[in-house]
Parts: structure tokens; C-alpha cells; sequence
């Protein structure tokens, strides 16, 4: 995006891959919850979300050790205009789909116009983008864009590559469990039971094992991913070697509940792993196309009911620090104080619409660690009373007489997320609020939240340190009423959209932070997430001692690339 690529086009593998790992073994993840789809890329259905970066290829791979940079996998080489006004790909001869056919052009384009006007709703910004593809040579094709994005040349190279062949016949938009994917990845799914367990076995023929990105990647024979109903389950499988490699996200129970007796003999490990990312926004999400949320007011008074110190110390001991905006944790995130510089200069324009705290500077309301937490609680009453709202006999009211009251969607097996809202709800009690904590399986609670019919949810948005035009599907005002995005919160902000625009035609480094910076604090003052715990400060692996790891890890850490991709088994 900004300069030169780190690697030299001789490059032997990735700079955090281990070129002489050894290949065999098996790794088994586990997930709560359920799937009832093998396809990743439309809206309808509940996939193992692994099934996006494991079983299809892409002409390009990212880097996990630069933000901003893209190596050829299916494609060999890449050409741009002198503004990037089009990108140019020319596919390897050796390309092939798992069935031993050949990856072509016209899979190629095939893919991209499919995923670009019937797939998700992630992949269908960059097709509006898209001027004109056209084939130019027979093993080339060229992209031209509609408008002037210096990111579009490298989203251009990340689309998944399906095999068109496969399709014809096939109702793309509602297909499930009955298509299994040929695939031009090194893995295939060999075996899966729905609901309950995916099983993907490694090709030795892999075409692509000698390309460049791929050597020291790929290790592990097969992976297995076993699905529970409830997080409870999901760790006495672990404990009980049904599973091999577990993700921790709670340090209390990391540090008070691995001493069973194969993490004292040594038989599982336990890795803690950092990364230099931002830490993404995870909490509760408020619906703003609901009547109740559409005011920044009321949203403003849930964060001052929500006792983050007192939630922070039952949950983890108060050893976690809390997210405090979008970016935080790395250099793309707001800084303390007033807008100053660049970041100001970007968001003045928009001063009037802009909510307080945007310019002036703005932190997340400090409880005193009590349960009752008089002093937020009591400026939540002030900021509900400006809103219109009113307390009568001990029930808060609308402005229209009606009581308040709201959902807070979970999904089934979150067992900390909902002891979280659980504690919320007793909070807003003393407000006069009736707030109910529903749990749903996932095939409920996807399609509720793709349709936006939630009035608060459950929400988790990682975010990368090279945010593009995804942004426009997260918080971009067309996801107001388009179904499926990560707008959950309905957010309309024509200052988001500015700078998301100006972030993608930032010439410079500099210009491009600033931007992030200037949208960090548009989000974060806009105040449509309540924020808990940061759980992903580190990664906290326990798994089988045979699984192991390079040393030398990329700037994201525990990332997509990361595991199963760089892993291997070592007797």
C-alpha cells in the first residue's frame, strides 16, 4: 500500500513460517455452537467460519508481519496502472482445483461477478467498485475500478477462487450441506456430520506446497473441528484430550483452572502469545433503528449504568484492562485529549454534527467498583430525564408513557457474556428499566442478527492494522438497511464515511493514520458499543505438547494465518 514490500521477490517463506517444519500430525479446535452449511460465502446458513481461510485459495495472501502488504499465491504475477486505476493477475500454469483441474480465468471471473452480486454481503462493496473485468490473455485478467481507491488493486487480489464447473446447475444462494467444495487449497473437507464435527485431510500433492507464501505453512495431516453446545462442555473435552488446542479468553479461569493433571505432566501446554493489533470493539451493541437507542442520550446513560470495574473484578479478578476505543492498543487509535493536527483538520468539517467528546476528547465513564455505583448511576438518571424520559412509580417511561424495556441477544454457550448482561440487567433495575438476557442457539441468533432484529446483542468486530474498504461494511451508512453487515448498530455517521474515504486515498502513512484516528473517535464517542474486557491482549493457548510453534511471530500474533496455518506435530 506505502512503499516497498518487506520481502525481496526471491523471498524463501514468510518471515514467521518455519520452512523446515516437519508435515503430519492432527490438530482438533473445538467451537460452541453449531453449523448447517459447508458455504462460507452467502448469507443464508450457519458455517464453521475456518471453512473461509482453509479450503479455498485466493490469488494473493496477506502477511501477518505488515499491515499493508500482499504475496502471490494463484497468481504469479500482478500489474498495476500508474494510478491504480486497474490491476492486472496473471494466474501460474500450475494452479489447480483438488480435483487435478486447472484454476483458469474463467473460474476466476466466474468467482468474483458470483461472490461480487449473490454472496455475502462482505464481498459485494469491492464488486461496486468494479468498473470492468476482462480477460486479457489465457491466463490474465484485469480489473478496472470506478473510482479512485488505492486499496481496490489489493482487495482485488482476496477473493476466494471457486471452481465454476462445480456451480452450473447449483442454486448458489441457498446451497448448504450439500455441495462440498472442490477446492484449490491444500485441504479438503473429508468428513463432517452436521452440527457436529468437520474433518479436513491435507492434499501431499498439493500444487502450490513450493510457492513461496505457502512453504513452512500447511504442516498438520488433518483438521478437525468438534462442535459443543456450551463452553462448559467445550473445556472438559478439552481437559479430557477429545480436543488438542484451546484458545483461553478469561485470565481468571487461565490462571485458576489449567491445573489438571496434563498441564502438570506436561502433556498439554500452556502458550501465551502477544501481537501488536488493535484491540477490535467487543461488548454490547445498541440498535439505534429501535426507537430507545436512537437517542445518543440513552446510549450515553447504559454506559454509565454498565459497572465495568465491579463486572471486571467478579469476572477476572480485575486483571483485564477494558477496551477504551476501537483501535486501541495500537498506533491507528484515538489519542487522550482534545482532536489536535491532522486528526482535527479531518473532523472540524463535520463539528456540528459530531457528538460530544469527538473534538474536546473523551474516555469511557469510570465506575467506583461498588455494586451500586451511585455516582454513574445517578448521571444516568439525568442523561435518561434529557432524553424525555421520566420515572413513575419505579418505572422508567418514555417519553410516550410507555415502560422501558429491551433484549439483550446472546448467543447459547456465551456463559461469561451472559453472566455479564446478567449483572447489566440488575444494574438497570435500579434505573426502573426491565432489561431481559435471551439466549439463542446460533442458527437463531445469526439470522436475527444478520436482519438487525435485536435491540442489544452480543457484538465482536476484530479489527486489522490495515483497516480498508471493509470499513464502509462495518460502520457505512448503506448497512443502515442492508442486511448482513457488521452495522449492527444502524450507525448513519456522514463523518465515518469521510473518513473511511479519506483513509483510503491517504498517500502517506502519516495522512492514513491520521484517518483511522480521526474515525476511532467518531465511533468511539458515537457511543453505539458498551465496551468489557480486553481478553485479547494476549493470546492464551493451552494445547497438546506435540503441537508447536515458530518462534518468531507475526507483528498480529494468534491470528488468520497463524493456527492451524504455521503450526506443526512433533513427536
Amino acid at each position: 500500500m506505502y512503499g516497498e514490500p518487506a520481502l525481496p521477490p526471491d523471498f524463501v517463506s514468510l518471515p514467521y513460517a518455519n520452512p523446515d517444519a516437519p508435515k503430519g500430525g492432527k490438530i482438533v479446535l473445538g467451537e460452541v455452537g453449531s453449523f448447517d452449511s459447508l458455504n462460507p460465502h452467502i448469507l443464508k446458513g450457519t458455517p464453521p467460519w475456518q471453512l473461509r481461510f482453509l479450503a479455498y485459495e485466493s490469488l494473493m495472501g496477506r502477511s501477518y508481519d505488515e499491515p499493508f502488504t500482499l504475496y502471490g499465491v494463484l497468481a504469479e504475477s500482478i500489474e498495476v496502472g500508474p494510478n491504480r486505476e486497474w490491476v492486472e493477475f496473471t494466474l501460474r500454469p500450475e494452479a489447480k482445483f483438488s480435483d487435478g483441474s486447472p484454476v483458469t480465468v474463467e473460474d476466476v471471473m466466474w468467482s468474483y461477478e458470483t461472490l461480487g452480486t449473490k454472496g455475502h454481503g462482505r464481498y459485494r462493496g469491492f464488486w461496486a467498485k468494479v468498473d470492468s473485468m476482462e480477460q486479457t490473455g489465457e491466463r490474465s485478467v484485469r480489473f478496472i475500478f470506478n473510482e479512485d481507491n488505492r486499496e481496490l488493486a489489493l482487495l482485488a487480489g482476496m477473493r476466494p477462487i471457486l471452481k465454476k464447473a462445480q456451480w452450473d446447475g447449483v442454486d448458489f444462494e441457498n446451497s448448504g450441506l450439500d455441495v462440498v467444495p472442490i477446492t484449490s487449497a491444500p485441504y479438503q473437507i473429508t468428513d463432517y456430520e452436521p452440527g457436529r464435527f468437520v474433518e479436513l485431510t491435507r492434499d501431499p500433492d498439493y500444487w502450490g506446497k513450493d510457492v513461496p507464501f505457502k512453504v513452512g505453512t500447511d504442516n498438520l495431516d488433518t483438521i478437525r473441528m468438534e462442535f459443543f453446545a456450551d463452553a462448559t462442555a467445550h473445556f472438559e473435552a478439552f481437559k479430557a484430550g477429545v480436543i488438542t488446542s484451546l484458545r483461553e479468553t478469561n485470565v481468571e479461569t487461565w490462571n485458576s483452572q489449567y491445573d489438571f493433571p496434563a498441564v502438570r505432566n506436561g502433556d498439554i501446554v500452556k502458550s501465551e502469545i502477544g501481537h501488536q493489533r488493535p484491540t477490535g470493539i467487543y461488548g454490547f451493541v445498541m440498535n439505534t433503528r429501535r426507537e430507545l437507542f436512537a437517542d445518543w442520550r440513552v446510549r450515553d446513560a447504559m454506559l454509565h449504568v454498565f459497572n465495568f470495574e465491579y463486572i471486571n473484578d467478579v469476572q477476572t479478578g480485575g486483571v483485564q484492562p477494558r477496551i477504551t476505543s476501537y483501535y486501541s492498543n495500537s498506533e491507528l487509535g484515538m489519542r487522550d485529549g482534545p482532536a489536535e493536527g491532522k486528526v482535527r483538520e479531518l473532523l472540524e468539517p463535520f463539528a456540528d454534527a459530531l457528538l460530544p467528546g469527538a473534538l474536546e476528547g473523551y474516555s469511557l465513564p469510570v465506575a467506583d467498583g461498588t455494586v451500586r455505583n451511585r455516582a454513574n448511576t445517578a448521571q444516568a438518571l439525568d442523561l435518561m430525564a434529557e432524553a424525555g424520559y421520566t420515572i413513575e412509580d419505579g418505572v422508567m417511561t418514555s417519553p410516550e408513557g410507555e415502560p422501558v424495556t429491551f433484549e439483550i441477544l446472546i448467543r447459547q454457550g456465551q456463559t461469561d457474556n451472559v453472566s455479564i448482561a446478567e449483572i447489566f440487567s440488575t444494574s438497570l433495575k435500579r434505573l426502573g428499566i426491565d432489561a431481559t438476557v435471551v439466549m439463542v442457539d446460533s442458527a437463531q441468533f445469526e439470522d436475527r442478527t444478520k436482519s438487525y432484529d435485536f435491540d442489544m446483542a452480543y457484538y465482536e468486530r476484530g479489527l486489522s492494522l490495515s483497516p480498508g474498504n471493509e470499513q464502509y461494511l462495518y460502520w457505512g451508512a448503506a448497512g443502515v438497511d442492508t442486511p448482513g453487515t457488521g452495522n449492527w448498530m444502524g450507525m448513519n455517521s456522514p463523518a465515518a464515511d469521510a473518513m473511511i474515504g479519506e483513509m483510503l486515498t491517504a498517500d502517506s502513512h502519516d495522512d492514513f493514520v491520521s484517518a483511522v484516528r480521526a474515525l476511532d473517535r467518531v465511533l468511539t464517542t458515537g457511543r453505539y458499543v458498551i465496551p468489557i474486557m480486553y481478553r485479547y491482549d494476549l493470546s492464551r493457548i493451552a494445547h497438546a505438547k506435540q503441537l508447536k510453534y515458530p518462534e518468531k511471530l507475526p507483528v498480529y500474533g494468534d491470528w488468520l494465518g497463524f493456527q492451524p496455518d504455521v503450526w506443526w506435530w512433533e513427536e
